[in-house]
Parts: structure tokens; C-alpha cells; sequence
């Protein structure tokens, strides 16, 4: 491997001043909130959830801090030495901070983010008509005590100094996912879909644990500083290996094909831990680990490759299944997915994209958290209904909240000028960059991905706030009259607050290329490459397929009438995105059912082979024994016989083995 391939290693100071010295205050705050919360009991029932917010708001005001005290792009990246963590011979692992452009960043989301979903908690989950039947609010500061553990796992993901320590936060988020995913654990789904996650997540960690256990093997180290500077000692078969391990961590826990069948089925917790995981932190954390390996990925063109097709594939397929949902927290999910998929796509461009995914991951951070709290808005005002076929109209009694989710509908499609369009304009105009085949392909899928999310997203708008006000005459699940009506302002104010953001986050990130060039020293230079369209066309290309989307959602949804339950009769298509392009049967077939036969198997072998042997040989001792227990008659004359005849065969022995 030449050196001429790599990125140039970036300087790595040591953490200066009192803020940089004590940023290990920016986890331990959430994770102290965490602590107490969950050891405290019932006593903190009553201000537990005013503590859970105060430790994540001052954990963002320490963020904003430490963002000031590094300054801007020219700054190197700090490191912050803490303790010795795995002293074992050859093997030293120290934990650490590492402070650079590109974990600042994260901090800032997954903190400031994070303070408005954790708000808005305090008004959600206040009424929690899900909650266990006599304890009323207790469970909420059980709930926030999860949110803060979950927070806290992420920071140390994301601030770690080695692939190790991201590992142990990595780790964190996946134990926080499935407390909150499983957080109503008296519902069986939730109860299921917590152990999904959890299990689909074990399959993606094991390819992350392998490439850290392959780069100590041939590094000897797993530290970013020394694993970068040295990545040119690494044969090309042993990078493309790596990145191979890494992508499919990235698949888990970001929600990746062929692991993205977790995620949708996630919506089975509170709408806020929805918001969380979708938004701010979780699903983030496989972008960071491609975004963060950026100088391995650079060196191997075919991993590249494999990141950019996961990616484009995943956009397509969240896209397809969310055009089919009436669930109004699934096609948001499915959103997700294809959303995260387009930043895959960014990040495997290389150096072309690196840049851009994290530009477009935190204005998705905005608009998906304004969507996500919105739907819960929705969802409170509407007994907890999540069938967009009994909304309609209901933009008359949520007005702030159908503000807010057009902000963030518009800039989730893409509107011209909003935070949607920027990020996501300049992933497709740098996917035909790619050349030959692949700028075709990859441009051409993330355009058609375009279409296809102004089509879905604009059903659900005009489900759920235009239209005939189906609800009027229907009852809820639980027997109960709809009686919609606006949130609470601990509910509406993070709402718009979001919306603000999902406005100005992408002219503000944009503006003078302010965050590529403030993200060049952890992620190098954006390379801008010569596209296979015109680059005055990409816009007016994808502004047009957006703009048929919309059109054909207004034609199919928005001037018919809406059908109380889903048409059975539809297109072999629309059944196949119904069942999830049939992921989950795949994932039945080619992992549950082996593994299931596989047990069953082993448990028979245990059963009749290791447990019949015992048995057998046990079996086999006692009968011998009840044999001899025959010859113990307690009669002297029975023993004295024995002896004869016992001495009589020695005798007779002994004579004919001296007979020649």
C-alpha cells in the first residue's frame, strides 16, 4: 500500500486548559443522572424526570464550552489521557477523549438534540396511558433514567480515543435501546421487538469485535491516533477485510440491509425514545464508525464500493416499504432507514462524501426529531392512535404541531432552501460524480429515492391533516371518542425549536462551506469530482422527481376517498413492500430456522447421546449390581462354598499354566 493513498495523518495535541481537561464531565453528568434515577427508587418518583432533563442540558451548555474553547477548523485534534483500562501484558488499552471536529459535532447533537426530546418527554410520558395498571407516573423516572444511560453510552462512542472504547459505548447504546424498545414490557410485541433489536445487533457487533480483534493482531494497537498513522503497514486484503468487519457493525446498528428489519419494529417503545434513537443517536453510530475509519475506507476502493451500494440498496428499500404502511410511526421508521441509507451512500463516496454524510446527518437530526415528536403530538392528541386512516383534518386542532411537521416534511423532501435540500442535493450530485457505471447507478438510485420519500411523505401529510376528518365517527382501540387537541408547551416548545432548526441548520452548515472546511481536519478535504450530468442539471433532475411524487400522492390520496381498512387487492409490489420486502421471512429462513434446527439438534444430542450414555452406563451398573447383590446371602456356608470353588478354579488355573 502506498503511502501516496493515505490520508495525511492529522496532529493530535494534548487537551488544554481547565474546560478540554474536565470534557469527561460531558458523559458523566447523564451517566451520574442515570445512576440515580435507577438507584434511587420511588423516593425519586417526583423529581426524576426534572433531573434527568437538568443533567443532558447541562452536559449541551458543557458541549457549546468545549466547542468555543477548541475553535475552529485549523485547530488540531485534542486527546485527554483518563486511566489505564486494560493493562494485560502487550495489551494496553487507555481510555480516553479524543476532541476533534468530528466528535464535537456528534456531541452537539446527540446532547442539544437530545435536551429536547428529553422536554418533551416530561409531557409525553406524563399521561402514560401504556403505563402498568395501579403505578401510575412511577415508571416515568424509570424512563428517564434509561434516556440518560442511553446518552451517556453515546457520548462515549462517539468522544472514545480508541476502537475499543467505542466499543464498550457501542455496547451501552444496544443495552439502552432494548430497555427503552422494551420499555411497555407487559405488551408482548414490545417485549419481541426489544429482543430483535437486540439480537439483529449481536450479529452486527461481532463484525466490529472482529475488526478490532484483526487490527491488534496486525497493529498491535487499537488506538486511532497510532491505527491511522501506521494503517500503511496493513497489507490490502487486511484493509478491505476491515472495512468489510466494520461495514457490517454499521449495517446492525445503523439499520443497514441486510440488518435493518430491527429498526421499524423499534416503534414498539414511547414515541420519544423513537425520536432519540432515530434522530440523535443510535442509528447515527454506524455513519460515525464508516465516518471515523475514513482513512482505512480511503485506502481500499472496493470497500468504498461495498459502503455506497449498502447504502444506495438500503435508501431504495426503506423507501419502497414506506410507500405501503398506514402506521404513522412505521413510515417514519422506513424514512429512517432510506434516510440513513443516503448517508451510507455519502460516506462510502470516500473523499467525496465523508464530508457530506455528516452534513446530512445532522439536518436529518432536526427534521426526523421535529417528525418524530410531532407524530407523538399527534398520537397524544388521538388516544395513542397511529392508523393515519382515522386521522384526516387535523391541522384545524394541532396547528403548532402541523407547523412544525411541514417544516420538517418539507425539508425531509428535499423543499428548495431548507435544511432537507442542501445536505441531500449535494449527496446526489456527488453520486454522479462516481465514474463510469457507478455514478449512473448510485445518482440514479438516490434521484429515484427522491421521488419515491416526496411520494410517502406527502400521503401521510394528507392522511393525517387534510382531508375528511375520519376520526368523527369511529371509536378508539381502547373504546374511547377522539377528541384531537393541541399538546402541552413542554410538548410544543422542543417542537419548535426543531423546526427552526430543520429550516436554517442547512443554509447555516452550507454558508461558506462552513462545516466542510470545519470537519477537514478529522475527515480531510472534500474532493469534488466531475459528474456524468451536468452539474446545472442534478437539481432541476431531482427537484423534478420530488415534484412528480408529490403529484402522484395528491392523486392517489388526496383527492379520493380515503378506504376505511387497506385494499386487500393490490399489485404483487404493494404486497411485498407490505410485508417488508419480504425481510423478515428471509431472515427467518437464512438465520432463525438454522439456528433453531441447529439447537433443537444439539439439545436431542445432549438429550439422547451425552444424557443416554450416563443414563446407559449408570442403567447397566445397577443391574449388575442387583445381580451381586444375590450372592450376599449372610449364610457362612454360602461364603465357605465360594472360597472352595473360588480356590478350586486358582488351583486349576495355576495347574494349567504350568502344564507345558
Amino acid at each position: 500500500m502506498t503511502t501516496s493513498m493515505l490520508a495525511a495523518p492529522e496532529p493530535v495535541q494534548a487537551a488544554q486548559g481547565a474546560i478540554q481537561n474536565n470534557a469527561w464531565l460531558i458523559i458523566a453528568i447523564p451517566l451520574l443522572g442515570a445512576a440515580v434515577l435507577l438507584l434511587a427508587g420511588r423516593r425519586a418518583n417526583g423529581w426524576g424526570h426534572l433531573l434527568g432533563c437538568a443533567t443532558v442540558i447541562a452536559s449541551f451548555g458543557y458541549a457549546l464550552a468545549l466547542f468555543t474553547s477548541v475553535g475552529g477548523a485549523e485547530q488540531a485534534a485534542r486527546s485527554l489521557h483518563l486511566f489505564s483500562w486494560i493493562p494485560v501484558n502487550s495489551l494496553q488499552v487507555d481510555f480516553g477523549l479524543r476532541i476533534d471536529p468530528l466528535s464535537l459535532v456528534f456531541v452537539l447533537l446527540i446532547t442539544g438534540v437530545g435536551a429536547l426530546i428529553h422536554i418533551y418527554s416530561i409531557g409525553y410520558m406524563a399521561h402514560d396511558q401504556q403505563g402498568r395498571v395501579g403505578r401510575g407516573n412511577t415508571e416515568r423516572r424509570r424512563f428517564f433514567g434509561y434516556l440518560n444511560l442511553f446518552v451517556a453510552a453515546m457520548l462515549i462512542l462517539v468522544l472514545g480515543n480508541s476502537f475499543v472504547t467505542l466499543y464498550l459505548g457501542w455496547e451501552g447504546v444496544g443495552l439502552a435501546s432494548y430497555l427503552l424498545i422494551g420499555f411497555w414490557q407487559q405488551r408482548p410485541s414490545a417485549a419481541g421487538a426489544a429482543t430483535k433489536a437486540f439480537v439483529m445487533n449481536r450479529v452486527g457487533d461481532v463484525g466490529l469485535a472482529l475488526a478490532i480483534f484483526l487490527l491488534y493482531a496486525r497493529l498491535g494497537t487499537t488506538q486511532y491516533s497510532e491505527v491511522f498513522a501506521r494503517a500503511g503497514e496493513l497489507s490490502t486484503g487486511t484493509v478491505l477485510a476491515i472495512s468489510l468487519l466494520l461495514l457490517l457493525g454499521a449495517c446492525g446498528k445503523s439499520g443497514q440491509v441486510p440488518l435493518q428489519a430491527w429498526l421499524p419494529d423499534a416503534m414498539e417503545g414511547p414515541t420519544p425514545v423513537s425520536a432519540l434513537i432515530h434522530a440523535a443517536t443510535m442509528v447515527t453510530a454506524g455513519v460515525y464508525l464508516i465516518a471515523r475509519a475514513n482513512p482505512l475506507y480511503t485506502m481500499t476502493e472496493t470497500g468504498q464500493l461495498v459502503v455506497a451500494i449498502v447504502g444506495a440498496v438500503t435508501l431504495l428499500v426503506g423507501c419502497v416499504i414506506g410507500c405501503a404502511y398506514d402506521d404513522i410511526k412505521k413510515v417514519l421508521a422506513y424514512s429512517t432507514v432510506s434516510q440513513i441509507g443516503y448517508m451510507m451512500l455519502a460516506v462510502g463516496l470516500g473523499p467525496a462524501g465523508y464530508a457530506l454524510g455528516i452534513m446530512h446527518l445532522l439536518t436529518h437530526g432536526f427534521f426526523k426529531a421535529a417528525l418524530f415528536l410531532g407524530a407523538g403530538s399527534v398520537m397524544h392528541g388521538m388516544r395513542d392512535e397511529v392508523d393515519m386512516r382515522k386521522f384526516g383534518g387535523l391541522y384545524r386542532y394541532m396547528p403548532i404541531t402541523f407547523a412544525t411537521f411541514a417544516v420538517g416534511y418539507l425539508a425531509l423532501i428535499g423543499f428548495p432552501f431548507l435544511s432537507g435540500y442542501y445536505s441531500k442535493e449535494a449527496i446526489i450530485a456527488a453520486a454522479f460524480g462516481e465514474p463510469g457505471w457507478q455514478g449512473w447507478a448510485l445518482g440514479g438510485a438516490a434521484v429515484l429515492g427522491a421521488g419515491l420519500t416526496a411520494f410517502y411523505m406527502t400521503r401521510l401529510m394528507l392522511l393525517t391533516f387534510f382531508g375528511e376528518r375520519r376520526w368523527q365517527h369511529r371509536t378508539a382501540s381502547d373504546g374511547g371518542e377522539f377528541h384531537p387537541h393541541e399538546s402541552p408547551a413542554v410538548m410544543t416548545g422542543p417542537m419548535i425549536v426543531l423546526g427552526v432548526g430543520s429550516v436554517a441548520a442547512g443554509f447555516l452548515f452550507t454558508s461558506g462551506e462552513r462545516l466542510v472546511h470545519f470537519l477537514s481536519p478529522a475527515l480531510g478535504e472534500l474532493h469534488e469530482g466531475h459528474t456524468v450530468l451536468p452539474h446545472s442539471v442534478i437539481p432541476v433532475f431531482t427537484l423534478g422527481f420530488s415534484a412528480l411524487g408529490v403529484l402522484v400522492a395528491w392523486l392517489a390520496v388526496g383527492r379520493r376517498p380515503v378506504p376505511e381498512t387497506a385494499p386487500s387487492r393490490v399489485s404483487p409490489l404493494v404486497r411485498a413492500a407490505r410485508a417488508d420486502l419480504y425481510g423478515n421471512a428471509l431472515n427467518r429462513a437464512v438465520a432463525v430456522r438454522p439456528t433453531v434446527g441447529l439447537a433443537d439438534g444439539l439439545a436431542r444430542f445432549d438429550r439422547v447421546g451425552v444424557d443416554g450414555a450416563v443414563n446407559g452406563v449408570a442403567t447397566t451398573l445397577g443391574a449388575a449390581s442387583q445381580v451381586l447383590r444375590r450372592w450376599q446371602t449372610g449364610f457362612v456356608r454360602s461364603y465357605a462354598m465360594s472360597m472352595l470353588v473360588g480356590g478350586v478354579l486358582l488351583v486349576a488355573a495355576l495347574l494349567s499354566v504350568g502344564t507345558p
